[in-house]
């Protein structure tokens, strides 16, 4: 489960297995048992969550918009 960065106790990743085909590129979030999966393009949205809220989950999305170039990234120098 690679672990891209950490903002105020929330860990952004992917996992190593990311489906056959790969699905396109996404970030999970995770914070205790709460989870949530959003899509990169064409533009920042969940995908799906469990136990945020629906303010945290825009939270997390303008996080994710702010540093979409830096997760794109990681996810295509994991799976190159």
């Amino acid at each position: 489960m690679p672990k891209v960065f950490e903002w105020n106790g929330y860990r952004f990743h992917f996992f190593s297995n990311e489906g056959d085909p790969r699905e396109p590129a996404h970030i999970h979030v995770r914070k205790a048992r709460d989870n949530a999966k959003f899509w990169l393009r064409p533009e920042v949205v969940v995908a799906e969550s469990r136990g945020f809220s629906p303010r945290v989950l825009s939270q997390l999305t303008h996080v994710i918009e702010e540093r979409r170039d830096e997760i794109e990234s990681a996810w295509h120098d994991y799976f190159s």
